[in-house]
């Protein structure tokens, strides 16, 4: 059985440097362990917080029961056709990794998602996504395990029910299952994106035909550098808003109002608001307060240099939903997960 360790400083293991304690962890290595970790739980009547990467968390305060730190590590060629690749990655690899792992063997599909932290477990839970792309587009399936139950149960596109930053696994099933496996469907060639403007706008001076998946992964991670702190310098959690999404009237008055508000229309008519515009707007980019701040290059990234536990953080953060609430009368909605 894996070792269990008592009283555990969550410190290293989370990107936001909160000194939350788990009263006990666990670090996990194959299904097995993790099947033996799940038992110990219901042994001890202590509730779980699986932990990845530690980059989408936000540890309120220590933590009352078992944090089981995902560790199984992998990557399978399942199933090729003339086309695609079928790409089976264990949940404990690190996903910028396993994005330059795909690219290195011509399997092509992950780079717009180049440099995202975390890893490879997490990533259908948030439906990441970056520059034009998001999961959900490159899936195929993927493997959990019920916590109740401690069995394999294999879910698609449509039993993962994926949105915006969003899926299942963080509404109705939140807390019921830990993801072992992932499955990719890539593809044998480039079929590169760059509308993306930011992107688009990096990528000018090399023509079209010229492109490779090589230098749109390479300029995705440029662009990420430029805009958001490394976690290992100033703490952080990356985004930590969702972009927020309002009907199109909304959008409209808001831009009577604010002729320079960015706004990106949807499929189903509305129009998604850039997060930062509105936080960076209403006056919050580059405020401290204590021992968290709102970044000063980039406002949807609010950040903890004093090493504070999540509640100041958190505290920060409802200050400013409530402005640009008053402000714009726009909800934002808190991207990282958030524990106990």
């Amino acid at each position: 059985m894996a070792l269990v360790l008592p009283e555990f400083d969550l410190a290293r293991f989370n990107t936001l440097a909160s000194p939350a304690r788990a009263r006990a962890y666990m670090s996990v290595a194959s299904r097995e362990e993790l099947v033996e970790a799940l038992q110990f739980a219901r042994e001890h009547s202590l509730p779980i917080l699986p932990l990845g990467g530690g980059s989408n968390i936000v540890l309120r305060e220590d933590f009352p029961g078992l944090v089981v730190h995902i560790k199984m590590r992998g990557i399978e060629l399942v199933h090729e056709t003339q086309e695609h690749l079928w790409v089976r990655a264990q949940a404990g690899e690190n996903w910028h990794e396993f994005v330059l792992y795909c690219l290195a063997m011509g399997w092509y599909g992950l780079e717009n998602l180049s440099l995202i932290p975390g890893s490879v477990g997490a990533a259908p839970i948030q439906n990441i996504g970056a520059y034009g792309v998001e999961l959900d587009s490159v899936f195929a399936e993927l493997t959990a395990l019920e916590v109740a139950s401690r069995l394999a149960v294999t879910f698609d596109g449509d039993g993962c029910g994926f949105g915006y930053r969003d899926s299942v696994f963080k509404q109705r099933l939140k807390d019921q299952y830990i993801i072992c496996d992932v499955t990719f469907k890539l593809n044998k060639t480039a079929h590169l994106r760059i509308d993306y403007p930011a992107l688009a706008e990096r990528l000018a001076a090399i023509p079209r035909d010229a492109l490779t998946a090589e230098q749109v992964s390479a300029a995705v991670c440029a662009i990420r550098r430029e805009k958001l702190p490394d976690p290992e310098t100033i703490p952080n959690a990356g985004s930590f808003f969702k972009n927020p999404v309002v009907p199109a009237n909304h959008f409209e008055a808001l831009r009577s109002r604010y002729p320079d508000i960015v706004g990106y229309p949807q499929a189903d008519g509305k129009v998604k608001l850039a997060a930062a515009w509105l936080i960076d707007r209403a006056g919050w980019k580059g405020v401290s307060e204590g021992n968290v701040a709102v970044h000063s290059q980039q406002a949807l990234v609010l950040t903890n240099p004093g090493r504070a536990y999540g509640e100041e953080l958190l505290f920060l953060a409802e200050r400013i939903r409530a402005s640009v609430r008053q402000t714009y009368d726009v909800e934002l909605e808190i991207e990282p997960r958030i524990y106990p």
